[in-house]
């Protein structure tokens, strides 16, 4: 199984060049890893040129963006990664021997488990919930590096080109199919807009997105808010 790794960035000079250099371990591997920018002002597409296998410029939205990417890659899974998160370690391992215990017969999408890269307790915490609520919910977000298999995510329609919400939205779509595969494998994201916005702001501002989003306010609305 090709695994293509899809990162959408916009002035991610510097979270990307670390992600890039941590992942020539699949493309070494024969996998690919395609960069989908969204406009970068800074040294991002620099980086980009030098150690990805596919570079592509589209206009900004994150869904537009991963949707551009999906569209170029050759992989059987994809695998949707922020630039500021970093896979664990024995992350193409884990995914491949989804696909060694038999569930690429069937097409299968899930997340790995979240760590946040500070070291305060309360993040701790924030990482258990986080975890947890997915469980419960079979709900992924972006932080979690989304995988899926491309065929299945051809099915459902790719991601919803909204402002905001669009991993939401897709795991909705894609649990009406299957479960998701929660990988104990923990991806470290960082924690500077935690960081930078206040832990209990962050915290409630996210609740809030989410039940005004259940609510049925505008991902366009919810956008403003949260930038």
């Amino acid at each position: 199984m090709k695994i293509s790794i899809i990162i959408p960035v916009l002035d991610d000079e510097v979270a990307l060049s670390s992600t890039l250099s941590h992942l020539q371990g699949f493309r070494q591997h024969g996998h690919e890893v395609i960069v989908v920018d969204g406009g970068s002002s800074d040294n991002t597409l620099v980086f980009a040129y030098e150690a990805a296998d596919k570079v592509i410029i589209s206009r900004p939205g994150r869904a537009l963006q991963m949707n551009s990417g999906a569209a170029v890659a050759d992989g059987q899974l994809l695998l949707f990664l922020h630039a500021d998160t970093r896979l664990p370690d024995d992350a193409e391992t884990a995914l491949l021997s989804l696909a060694d215990e038999g569930e690429s017969a069937v097409d299968f999408w899930g997340r790995f488990d979240i760590r946040l890269s500070g070291n305060r307790v309360i993040f701790r915490l924030i990482e258990w919930l986080v975890n947890l609520r997915s469980r419960l919910t079979s709900i992924a977000t972006g932080d979690q590096a989304i995988f899926v298999t491309t065929r299945l995510f051809e099915r459902v329609g790719a991601f919803p080109e909204i402002a905001l919400m669009e991993d939401v939205e897709l795991s909705r779509r894609l649990a009406k199919i299957s479960s998701p595969l929660c990988l104990r494998q923990k991806v470290i994201t960082s924690s500077r807009r935690w960081e930078a916005k206040g832990v209990v702001s962050t915290v409630l501002l996210m609740w809030k997105l989410r039940l005004l989003y259940s609510l049925g306010v505008s991902p366009d609305k919810l956008n403003q808010m949260y930038r």
